[in-house]
């Protein structure tokens, strides 16, 4: 137990609502931010700040008591369907930009003890993952940039901007690369879920033996993360000496085709894919390379894909009959 004070931006999202709920549990005071209340009432911090963190007396305002850590979340996100159109290209750049502007500067002004940034895998280029089977995330492998979607490119600017505050100010900062965190109480309908729940709401509501709509031949490939495990090596990357960036993800690779067997297997489902070539994929191949965060931290994620998705089948079923209630 400790008697440290957190403060969590983005706490109403889905992976800041399960950090409010890490912290608390390991003792923490902990104030949640974010521009809307968690989707599922995952909300358990002592304070919550309903505010807009673009808005930078919102963002001073977060600081009237000591704030030992802070994780900053916060960002304009969601799946393919919501960044690879390129029809959000502007409000991503400009709203997380802003956000990330307002945020390291009240670190730096307030004297955080040490500041978590949430970076993401797409800040690494296309270039090294054109190939399904063999892609390239190493760490190192971050530059030359050329990241596939806008997305990226503010992730890795953001990066720059708190490792520069590192540099000239003294800011303590970790870093750690995203690679599609997934579970129960994210979002799983309304174009900006991502992969795994998109698949298991798709099988859940299908008939047995109907067709499902997989965009793209399915034989991208990705790794996929449950949010226990990326919870702690967020938890364990903080504690340690180690400034990142770190990739924090699985190795477990597999094709979107895969991922549907799992899901459908999960729920004891005989379905047909359908692939649609008209929507956007991302890249064709990125997988977890998890050699540095084991060497730094001593550890690296070891749950199954398939434990992780059988936990979210579940919830998602569980939220599709609580709307077809509410429907009745």
């Amino acid at each position: 137990m400790t008697n440290k004070t957190a403060l969590v931006c983005g706490a109403g999202g889905f992976i800041g609502g399960h950090l409010v709920n890490r912290l608390k549990r390991e003792g923490y005071w902990v104030r949640g931010v974010d521009i809307k209340e968690h989707e599922f009432g995952n909300n358990s911090a002592d304070d919550f700040v309903l505010g807009d963190l673009r808005d930078p007396q919102i963002c001073a305002g977060l600081f009237d008591r000591p704030i030992d850590e802070v994780y900053q979340l916060a960002a304009d996100m969601g799946g393919a369907g919501y960044i690879f159109t390129g029809e959000h290209d502007a409000v991503v750049m400009h709203n997380s930009g802003l956000i990330n502007l307002n945020m390291v500067e009240e670190c730096r002004k307030n004297n955080v003890d040490r500041v978590f940034y949430s970076s993401s895998a797409c800040i690494y280029p296309e270039y090294n993952q054109l190939d399904p089977d063999n892609p390239k995330c190493s760490e190192g492998s971050a530059y030359p940039a050329a990241p596939d979607s806008e997305y990226g490119w503010e992730k890795l600017f953001s990066e720059r901007l708190y490792l520069s505050f590192a540099r000239n100010f003294g800011l303590n900062v970790r870093i750690a690369r995203f690679h599609n965190i997934f579970g129960p109480q994210g979002t799983w309908t309304g174009g900006r879920e991502k992969a795994p729940a998109a698949i298991c709401r798709k099988v859940a509501t299908a008939e047995q033996g109907s067709a499902i709509e997989i965009w793209g031949d399915g034989k991208q490939t990705r790794s996929f993360l449950f949010i226990d495990e990326c919870l702690e090596g967020v938890r364990r990357l903080m504690l340690s000496d180690f400034e990142g960036p770190v990739n924090i993800g699985s190795e477990e690779m597999v094709t979107i085709n895969q991922l549907v067997d799992i899901a459908c297997e999960v729920g004891g489902k005989n379905l047909v894919k359908r692939h649609v070539y008209d929507r956007p994929q991302g890249v064709r191949g990125r997988n977890s390379d998890n050699a540095l965060i084991a060497e730094k931290l001593g550890w690296a994620p070891s749950h199954s894909l398939r434990e992780g998705l059988g936990k979210t089948y579940t919830w998602i079923s569980e939220q599709i009959r609580i709307q077809e209630k509410e429907l009745v």
